[in-house]
């Protein structure tokens, strides 16, 4: 804004951004009123006066504002009459229109005073927020009664407990911190949280296969187990529906483990990025064959949608999280102590068995000596891989063993698992 001023008169550019910045949300005040009978407050040609009536009372007194203070009063008193007017004769309520009047009576100081970035956004603010009513009313209507207390908790633990943890060690020799374990399970809790809202309010009518792929990221072994309980009752052409979403689940896993590992050790996660991606990759394409050759669509009933739905962000999954930190911690640190690397190879193996999530932060965040940024990615792709074996398990075990659904399941695991092999030896 500045270098648009240097050829120009003093104050033109100022005086142009005033008059444009109030048009444009005179504008939008117009375009909502235009399908109503009557409109009780001015729109384009009153909100520009607004604002160039707040530019001129600003600059006839710029230090102590006195005449703006008193030219704000007088309209605030005028809005005041006209809300009067609206609640007594139609008995609307609203006040958005006033509170955007008296934003557009400041925009003069606003673009005098401020840096270029505060005053756009101002405007651009008051735009959205005229333009998106139907939008978050909609939102509202999608909501449901536990959404804000779910948001009020991640709020809760990333801005007031995880500030108050001191940064201390717990235990001399080890690495471990209130603070850490905390941001650790902070990080993990909100990629769940906004995978959960993506599948909530951006595809609340999807199908299995979209469930699957969104359920990865935030936990591939609850969805798949989740599906697989489903498959019991299946229909026989619905359980290529049910295989193609739990592997793309793992391929979300994959997708899921990259972003946590880049933010905790990005050097591992160079080393990473590829061989987890063509794992990705590979886990995807494994899950759209099998949709290929079954072309059903499946839509889970409104009440079985809902358990694919469930909230991941509750209080008890995060302590379970930060205690299987805790735990993950201890343990790699005494399999290094006492049994080196084959301690740590060998831990990486067994931790397959739960959420191998814990282990994997744990590794790449701690400070282990004497190892290496390849033994920590091979390790993690260790985890993957007897996680993967363990999901197979599951996915059988939970279905009642169909017989429809285990073949499927065996080809495409051992797939995936030899092209977990095959990348960890030939990348690491």
């Amino acid at each position: 804004m500045e270098t648009l001023g240097i050829n120009l008169p003093s104050g033109l550019t100022d005086f142009v951004l005033v008059l444009t910045f109030s048009l444009l949300i005179g504008l939008s005040q117009r375009r909502l009123n235009l399908h109503k009978e009557a409109t009780l407050f001015g729109s384009d040609r009153t909100f520009t006066l607004i604002g160039l009536l707040g530019y001129i009372l600003y600059l006839f007194s710029p230090k102590d504002f006195s005449l703006f203070a008193g030219g704000g009063l007088v309209l605030a008193i005028l809005l005041g009459l006209n809300y009067y007017f609206k609640v007594s004769k139609l008995e609307n309520y609203g006040i958005t229109a006033i509170i955007t009047a008296l934003i557009t009576y400041c925009i003069g100081p606003l673009v005098t005073l401020t840096p270029s970035w505060f005053f756009v956004s101002v405007v651009v603010v008051i735009l959205l927020l005229t333009e998106m009513k139907s939008t978050f009313v909609e939102l509202a209507q999608k909501m449901n009664n536990d959404e804000f207390i779910t948001l009020a908790k991640f709020l809760l633990i990333s801005f007031i407990i995880l500030p108050m943890l001191p940064d201390t060690r717990i235990f001399p020799e080890i690495s471990l911190t209130p603070y850490r374990i905390w941001l650790a399970t902070v990080i993990v809790s909100g990629v769940s949280y906004l995978s959960y809202l993506v599948k909530m309010y951006i595809f609340p009518k999807s199908g299995v296969v979209v469930s699957g792929l969104l359920g990865g990221l935030y936990s591939s072994t609850a969805t798949i187990t989740i599906l697989a309980r489903k498959c019991k009752n299946a229909s026989d052409e619905h359980i290529p529906e049910y295989a193609t979403a739990m592997f793309l689940a793992v391929g979300m896993m994959f997708l899921r483990l990259m972003i946590i590992i880049a933010i905790f050790n990005f050097q591992v996660f160079l080393l990473l990025a590829l061989p987890m991606s063509i794992l990705m990759i590979i886990s995807c394409i494994v899950g759209l064959y099998v949709r290929s050759r079954n072309h059903s669509k499946l839509h889970l009933p409104e009440k079985e949608q809902q358990e694919l739905d469930e909230n991941p962000l509750e209080f008890k999954v995060a302590l379970i999280f930060a205690f299987l930190y805790i735990v993950f911690t201890l343990l790699t640190y005494y399999a290094i102590k006492y049994l080196g690397t084959q301690g740590l190879t060998i831990l990486s193996f067994i931790s397959g068995a739960g959420d191998i999530t814990p282990f994997i932060l744990n590794l790449t965040d701690g400070q282990f000596e004497g190892i290496s940024l390849n033994l920590m990615a091979a390790c993690c792709l260790q985890a993957t891989l007897s996680n993967n074996i363990i999901k197979m398990a599951y996915a059988m075990g939970f279905s009642g063993n169909r017989k429809e659904l285990a073949r499927p399941l065996f080809i495409g695991f051992s797939i995936i698992s030899v092209a977990n092999i095959v990348v960890m030896l030939f990348f690491l």
